[in-house]
């Protein structure tokens, strides 16, 4: 269970509160620095299958956008069923899912990697999905119809007129997204993919010191989460200037 290496560490430190209240534990990074090279390696793991799950969130999620402005039935229900279901479905189900069941299904080995790649990445397809279209309809319906009028089919309009100007607006909302893809990466450790928390996990159970090592990740993920989000503020404050 990935929560192992937490319950050896605390079974072993016991309880920090004496009788009388007061707390009796010594905080001891050395361990952790001493093994810093297995917590990089889950960090390496988390951008790998962050990037990953991203080139397939992006482009997935535009043509589910696109598909869901259709007027044509055919195609627009389709992708308003695999958007509600991938955001409406727990992470976590599907990351089990797509290890445990999905192989037996289509008969292919699947690795932890292959699994949460699929089940993060589909949900986060579903959810930039949203992003685009919300950008897109924000645009003036005369733009739809001036690239009509020079003769621009809808993909090429939306290619060479539509899509330049949304994503100007859409960037601060593509980069909270983003914050909430990587700490989606974390759930893939319950199959045993080595992200940071799987990692962190067992460096817990190997030094009895979870205490500092979850300390440690919890400030590496506040870093990056923080600075993604600042830049996200940052920018639609400066383009809500630019208006």
């Amino acid at each position: 269970m990935l929560s192992s290496g937490v319950g050896k560490g605390l079974t072993r430190i016991g309880s920090p509160l004496r009788k009388d209240g007061q707390v009796d534990y010594v905080w001891d990074f050395s361990a952790v620095w001493r093994n810093m090279d297995q917590l990089l390696a889950g960090l390496k793991g988390t951008a790998i299958l962050t990037v990953a799950c991203l080139t397939l969130a992006l482009p997935l999620g535009l043509a589910l956008a696109v598909m869901r402005m259709s007027p044509q039935r055919l195609i627009r229900w389709p992708a308003v069923a695999v958007v509600d279901f991938f955001r409406a479905a727990p992470a976590l189900v599907l990351i089990v899912w797509f290890y445990f069941a999905f192989p037996l299904i289509a008969n292919v080995n699947l690795d932890a990697f292959g699994a949460a790649f699929l089940a993060i990445g589909l949900q986060s397809s579903a959810y930039m999905a949203e992003v685009f279209r919300a950008g897109m309809q924000a645009i003036g319906r005369g733009q739809w119809e001036a690239a009509s009028a020079i003769g621009l089919t809808k993909a090429a309009a939306v290619r060479h007129v539509i899509l330049p100007q949304a994503v100007r607006h859409m960037i601060p909302v593509f980069l909270i997204r983003f914050a909430e893809l990587v700490k989606g990466t974390t759930l893939a450790g319950i199959i045993a993919y080595g992200e940071t928390v799987y990692q962190a996990n067992m460096l817990a159970a190997q030094t009895y010191r979870p205490l500092e090592v979850f300390t440690l990740t919890a400030l590496v993920f506040f870093v990056l989460i923080f600075s993604i989000t600042g830049a996200a503020q940052f920018l639609n404050a400066r383009l809500g200037r630019g208006k």
